[in-house]
């Protein structure tokens, strides 16, 4: 399934991504020591057995270390597929009978005819030559498919299949004769399953800009940064908070029993992260929404937590920064509120709306200062006027607008708003259907109703350089990309404003 999807602005990627270099032996020491591919925290390990506390009393099973690592870098001894590859190198070595490599075979004469000679009368009755011409060619597209043009839109998604979660860089090639080319360039393995992603263009490793995926994950409190930039990289350039290390506390009422405690790194989350934000103005700071019922602001650069939020009372599943105040915060939760703070008044109780519904996900208006949207669990999607809240009146709370946009019973996971198109915002719900909505007046209307074959839908974005593509992730784990101006309807109201 793909479960987050973000745009990456085009010419924001490298060319040719560099490779990876291995992991050092303090890295990998450091992951061991960690505990961080340490996934249960009972008193036991993969089998069942019971973890013998060692004399320091914080120590776990190495064996379990050991095998988590193993099996984080696919090298697992006790892997299926691990096997498979022993036994089909050992069918090739056969086949190439290394044994018998220096024997001279006696069918062959130093001076022959035909096509075994070493001389030909010219290059074109050479295959030799041929071969190595057909190779340069093979060389030569093999380098264009995976050099990335200014020109190309680039997808990243946070896909899960198997148990194996991973980040996919997706080139979306657009050609003059309509039929645009997708593909995977290249995919980063990541730890744990992924719930939310954020872009950022923060330069943390110099420069004047970078080009960076931030990544939230379910059963782990950990931010982690990977540079897109790297092809084949093993470890995050940066984590923000996560486990510091396991301690094994035994049960008071019994000597045998022992229950592993996380102590959780200074400002970190100590639960899943289910929404990320980036700060386009401050390009270095992060906003996380997590099930531990916070809400954090991260210094990237620095990889501090600066902020920390404590206003909701269940988990908080969203966050979004305003465009056009970029200190000013939405964040959005299962208590159903939204909540809007002052990032440099943190303290301050802020404003806060009821929406009567679990929040799924949050959209201030890119077209102005005061309005954002928020969809619910019950289908809904509700539209707000901050004025009326900073007027003082409760009386005022009340939404702009309500859409019952989607089946009752089934949420509306993701909306994104048009960059280009004022009013034109597209939801996308767990009832497999993405629609296009005009909002003007704060009188909404269906333009279109779409069913992408994509599954229960989680995740949606615009295009901010093609506004009218529309990227679609979901239960089924392809990614989809709609140009929305192929519909009669969007094009007639619309395709004025395409740029």
């Amino acid at each position: 399934m793909i479960t987050a999807l973000s745009w990456i602005p085009k010419g924001s990627l490298k060319a040719v991504p560099d490779a990876a270099e291995p992991p050092s032996k303090e890295e990998i020491k450091e992951l061991i020591e960690s505990g961080a591919f340490v996934g249960s925290v009972d008193g036991s390990n993969e089998d069942g057995e019971d973890i013998e506390e060692e004399e320091d009393g914080d120590q776990i099973s190495e064996v379990d270390r050991a095998k988590a690592v193993a099996e984080a870098f696919g090298k697992s001894s006790n892997s299926k597929s691990s096997s498979m590859e022993v036994d089909e190198v050992a069918a090739a070595m056969k086949e190439l009978d290394m044994d018998n490599y220096d024997e001279e075979d006696d069918g062959i004469e130093l001076f022959s005819s035909g096509l075994g000679d070493l001389y030909y009368p010219s290059n074109e009755l050479d295959p030799y030559l041929k071969d190595a011409a057909d190779d340069d060619d093979d060389d030569e597209e093999d380098i264009d498919d995976t050099t990335i043009k200014p020109t190309d839109s680039v997808i990243i998604c946070a896909r899960n299949e198997d148990e194996v979660s991973h980040l996919e860089v997706y080139v979306y090639e657009e050609s003059s004769n309509g039929s645009p080319n997708m593909y995977v360039h290249h995919h980063i393995v990541i730890p744990e399953f992924p719930l939310c992603t954020a872009w950022i263009d923060c330069p943390l490793k110099g420069g004047d800009k970078g080009n960076f995926v931030a990544i939230g994950s379910k059963d782990s409190p950990t931010i982690e940064i990977w540079d897109l930039d790297v092809r084949d990289e093993v470890l995050p350039c940066v984590q923000l908070g996560g486990i510091e290390e396991m301690k094994i506390i035994k049960k008071k009422k019994s000597k045998k029993e022992k229950i592993r405690k996380p102590i959780y790194k200074e400002g970190s989350h100590t639960d899943s992260v289910l929404g990320l934000a980036w700060n386009k103005e401050f390009r270095n700071i992060l906003a996380s929404a997590s099930a531990d019922r916070k809400v954090k602001v991260w210094d990237v650069a620095t990889g501090q937590c600066k902020i920390t939020m404590e206003h909701h009372t269940k988990e908080v599943q969203a966050v979004a920064w305003n465009h056009y105040a970029p200190e000013v915060l939405l964040s959005g939760s299962f208590d159903q509120t939204v909540v809007l703070k002052d990032g440099r008044q943190p303290s301050h109780s802020g404003f806060k709306w009821s929406v009567m519904s679990d929040v799924e996900s949050l959209a201030w208006n890119p077209h102005n200062d005061h309005s954002f949207v928020v969809s619910l669990e019950d289908g809904t999607v509700k539209g707000f006027d901050i004025r009326a809240a900073q007027s003082g009146s409760d009386s005022d709370l009340k939404p702009s607008f309500t859409i019952q946009a989607h089946d009752q019973d089934k949420g509306v996971s993701s909306i994104s708003y048009n960059t280009s198109a004022p009013n034109l915002l597209a939801t996308g719900s767990m009832d497999k259907t993405v629609k296009l909505w005009d909002l003007s007046n704060n009188e909404p209307s269906c333009i279109t109703s779409h069913k992408p074959k994509a599954g229960a839908v989680f995740s949606i974005s615009f295009s901010a350089d093609n506004p009218f593509l529309l990227a679609i992730g979901g239960s089924k784990g392809e990614l989809h990309v709609w140009d929305t101006l192929l519909d009669a309807n969007v094009a007639r109201k619309y395709g004025k404003n395409q740029s």
